[in-house]
């Protein structure tokens, strides 16, 4: 009750009882006049009380503003968390952030050229370096895996001095087996991405400069159009300028020896990293992306025999909206020298001929997709991948010459974040001799990403 409120109806009581009390002088006899006065004081004594406790409550009690008419109570503080930090050893005002996916892959694969040995990763996602060619016709095998699920963690930092920087590390469960399939089906955890950046410099281990991860399409599959597109991750240092970006890069030289037979060889002699330019236009309507690299080939067997030579790619790659309920990814690679870097080094790079001389292997490779969303819970993808390789006339004839593969899915999203999609995958291989094989796959998966 307001104060004033309560003052009036004690002037009014106290008026009231004036005017009884002139009333009993009248007649002293009205019984009824009596009660009337002994109620009326009653009330005064009430009132008092009540003022008295009103100038005694707490001074933000009685400022405290109305509600509005029809508001909601206002919410209960949220609990604590964590009273500490969580980077103890990080800059002030640093934030955390962690983030990942569940992910359960399930195969049903068919060869014609031979069995997908079971130590293969080929057995596991579609790796075209994988496929048998010259064996006999195999039944179809079920694999099933999680190995693919995936941890994130990252540390940013903004300096009072107007600096940026970021450390961002990145697991996946596709490390070596450690237990067996008859039980455990344990694998160890592998480092994916591991890097630190200041401002416009990053250093560490993420994708290579040379790759454009974001024109990939929307697959079942790990990859999907494999042997059609740049996918390394490697260690280098990176600057970053707008739309332009330049890196070095650890170096490595795959060759094939004309005598081997198509056996490659990892050389690991150089002494001058892979350098690479990428410039990148963004919009509504997606991206465009043009990127070139240039890099050394070498080998030197102890001082007997050594050769190095230069290579150099180009790749352009992106992604169109249609609609908004449609867009095109696109990748074009070719180059010479760059086997390594295409469909998880499905060529090597160079042919050691024997007179201890390195030759350039030539490559060419791309992938179209389209993506279709039917509704907010469907989804659809169709995607087609391809690459050639040209050796010299010596190489062996072991080597792969082609390979292309053709994919469609279709994925169902029930809640955001939660994926369940299905993909049909047709794929083949040729070596330089003629002889080649086909894969032809139904691969599952079930994803949760948080």
């Amino acid at each position: 009750m307001k104060p004033r409120f309560i003052k009036s109806k004690l002037v009014l009581a106290l008026i009231a009882c004036g005017i009884g009390q002139g009333a009993m002088a009248q007649d002293s006899a009205n019984a009824s006049l009596e009660a009337r006065i002994a109620k009326l004081e009653a009330m005064i004594v009430e009132l008092k009380s009540e003022l008295a406790a009103t100038k005694a409550a707490p001074a933000a009690t009685a400022a405290a503003p109305a509600a509005a008419p029809g508001a909601t109570p206002a919410a209960p503080p949220a609990p604590v968390i964590q009273s500490t930090p969580i980077l103890t050893a990080a800059l002030p005002n640093s934030k955390f952030s962690a983030g990942g996916f569940i992910k359960l892959d399930g195969m049903l694969t068919r060869t014609d050229g031979g069995e997908i040995p079971d130590s293969s990763a080929g057995r596991l996602f579609y790796l075209p370096s994988a496929t048998p060619v010259g064996g006999v016709d195999e039944s179809t095998d079920l694999d099933m895996s999680a190995q693919f699920s995936r941890l994130w963690f990252a540390a940013d930092t903004q300096l009072d001095s107007g600096d940026k920087l970021r450390g961002y590390v990145e697991f996946d469960l596709f490390g070596g087996a450690l237990g067996s399939e008859a039980a455990t089906n344990t694998y160890g955890l592998t480092v994916r991405h591991a890097w630190a950046s200041w401002n416009n410099w990053m250093a560490g281990q993420t994708w290579s400069n040379f790759q454009d991860p974001a024109a990939l399409p929307d697959a079942v599959d790990f990859i999907g159009p494999t042997e059609g597109t740049v996918f390394v991750r490697q260690a280098q240092i990176r600057y970053t300028n707008g739309p332009w970006s330049f890196s070095a890069e650890n170096p490595e030289t795959l060759y094939t020896p004309t005598n081997g037979g198509g056996a490659r060889i990892a050389s690991d002699d150089n002494n001058m990293p892979d350098l690479t330019a990428r410039y990148t236009m963004k919009g509504d309507w997606g991206h465009f992306s043009v990127g070139a690299i240039a890099r050394q080939m070498k080998y030197d067997t102890a001082g007997a025999l050594s050769d190095a030579t230069i290579g150099a790619g180009v790749t352009v790659s992106g992604r169109y909206v249609l609609t908004p309920a449609d867009d095109l990814r696109y990748t074009l690679v070719a180059g010479q020298g760059i086997g390594r870097y295409i469909g998880l080094a499905l060529d090597t790079d160079a042919t050691l001929q024997s007179n201890g001389e390195l030759e350039n292997n030539d490559a060419v490779a791309g992938f179209l997709g389209w993506r279709h969303v039917f509704s907010p819970k469907w989804r659809g993808n169709l995607f087609g991948s391809f690459a050639e390789f040209d050796h010299i006339a010596a190489s062996g004839g072991g080597a792969t010459a082609s390979a292309h593969s053709v994919h469609a899915n279709l994925i169902y999203s029930p809640v955001p974040k939660f994926d369940i999609g299905a993909e049909l995958i047709y794929a083949n291989r040729e070596l330089e001799s003629g002889a080649d094989g086909d894969l032809n796959r139904l691969h599952l998966h079930v994803k949760y990403n948080f």
